[in-house]
């Protein structure tokens, strides 16, 4: 008899175990969801920000000079600027050519901070951050303020034909940047991605789109070799963004009206 009394007393422990189990398995589910939507957010967000520079999307024909004007100590290189969804991660990569003062660079934007973020690759294989903001057209990135040589790089954006990068520095206890050089870009061959160009848009970035790619039998067109493998990686996923994007312009759109 009391074996059986016990038996019964543990019944519902067992099933307040399950339901604990079951609670917290419906917890889990939804905080995961919880985190992806967040995510999902924060690299729309930031691919948002990055299609300010559309417009500097392809290659470029680069002339640096360390005193405007004067050709003594001038170079010329080339550059590409292109997309990077590597690693699921949202980013535009600058890429140079025969530079003196820069190799590569990945440029990035923070939700939190509302800044944008340079990992730059500079000559002798040196790595250097910066972050700063948009002005206007330009873009003005500084250094890291930790270090006893702070540089200022500031991007702006002319026209769809040219595009200046100018180098700056100064010692950590100066107060005022130093020209290093500046380098001043033509656009190479034809322009390829520009926010609102008419014709053709790139289905990942809405910039102007100029290579085609084709999914179910339907093509496609993209601005640049990082925005096709982000397609070619996710071409239904890439669709539904580029649906909700062009609603979410439409809905803009009206409300301006």
């Amino acid at each position: 008899m009391r074996d059986n009394e016990n038996e019964t007393a543990r019944r519902p422990l067992s099933m307040l175990h399950v339901l604990a189990i079951a609670a917290a398995v419906t917890a889990s589910g939804w905080l995961a969801a919880a985190e992806e939507e967040l995510e999902d957010n924060a690299q729309a967000r930031q691919k948002e920000a990055l299609a300010a520079f559309n417009p500097l999307v392809g290659g470029w024909r680069g002339t640096g000079q360390p005193r405007r004007g004067s050709a003594k100590g001038a170079w010329r290189e080339t550059a590409e600027w292109v997309w990077d969804f590597e690693d699921g991660g949202v980013a535009l990569r600058y890429d140079v050519d025969d530079g003196k003062l820069f190799e590569s660079g990945r440029l990035t934007y923070d939700v939190e901070s509302e800044e944008y973020a340079l990992v730059a690759r500079i000559p002798g294989d040196v790595e250097r951050s910066y972050t700063g903001k948009l002005e206007g057209k330009k873009l003005v990135l500084v250094s890291d303020e930790a270090d006893d040589e702070i540089h200022r790089l500031t991007v702006t954006h002319l026209n769809e034909k040219r595009m200046l990068v100018l180098h700056e520095k100064r010692s950590a206890a100066q107060q005022t940047f130093f020209r290093v050089a500046e380098v001043g870009y033509t656009r190479k061959g034809t322009r390829l991605a520009s926010s609102g160009a008419s014709g053709p848009e790139c289905i990942v970035t809405g910039g102007e789109g100029t290579m085609t790619v084709t999914y179910k039998g339907k093509t496609y067109y993209v601005c640049c070799s990082g925005c096709r493998q982000a397609f070619e990686a996710d071409p239904e996923g890439i669709i539904a963004e580029a649906a909700e994007r062009r609603a979410k312009e439409r809905e803009d759109a009206a409300s301006k009206r």
